[in-house]
């Protein structure tokens, strides 16, 4: 690659949006959160999730990377929403472009065995996950998800 042309595989200060699937893994009335092993938002509690690769579409991605980070594995059941997450740095600059589509999911069985970049895992309600995640996105997303989940006729859970 020349010098003059943009690393379009680079995460950090991208030349475009990288398409990543955040999962809203439910059991019963507890979500799945990850704590980040890599940036942004290193060490933070998370909804596990990863970038979208060719060919895969948007619950295949959700799918693998549950597996990848937790082992576990999920149904998943709907769109919840779509969130922008553009972290700038300190000039400013856009060091970050993530177009983060937030999937619902279901997983019946089995505990977390954190991999890949989860340092680890815990099931949560609603309410403690908005207590122990930082990100205001994160937070709504769960509590939107919770409330599409409330909205779903009992026999579609």
């Amino acid at each position: 690659m020349s010098s003059t042309q943009p690393d379009r595989s680079s995460r950090e200060y991208p030349d475009r949006p990288w398409v990543g699937v955040g999962v809203v893994v439910w059991r019963g009335d507890r979500v799945l959160l990850i704590r980040r092993g890599k940036a942004p938002r290193l060490g933070q509690w998370s909804l596990p999730g990863g970038a979208q690769s060719v060919g895969e579409t948007v619950f295949e991605t959700a799918i693998r990377e549950v597996r990848e980070e937790t082992g576990l594995e999920v149904v998943p059941t709907g769109i919840v929403t779509v969130v922008d997450a553009i972290t700038p740095d300190a000039e400013g600059r856009v060091h970050y472009h993530y177009t983060l589509v937030e999937v619902a999911a279901d997983s019946a069985e089995g505990d977390p065995i954190c991999a890949d970049d989860a340092l680890e895992a815990c099931w949560a309600t609603a309410d403690e996950a908005g207590d122990l995640t930082e990100w205001d996105e994160t937070r709504r997303v769960i509590l939107m998800s919770a409330e599409q989940r409330k909205a779903r006729p009992a026999s579609g859970r």
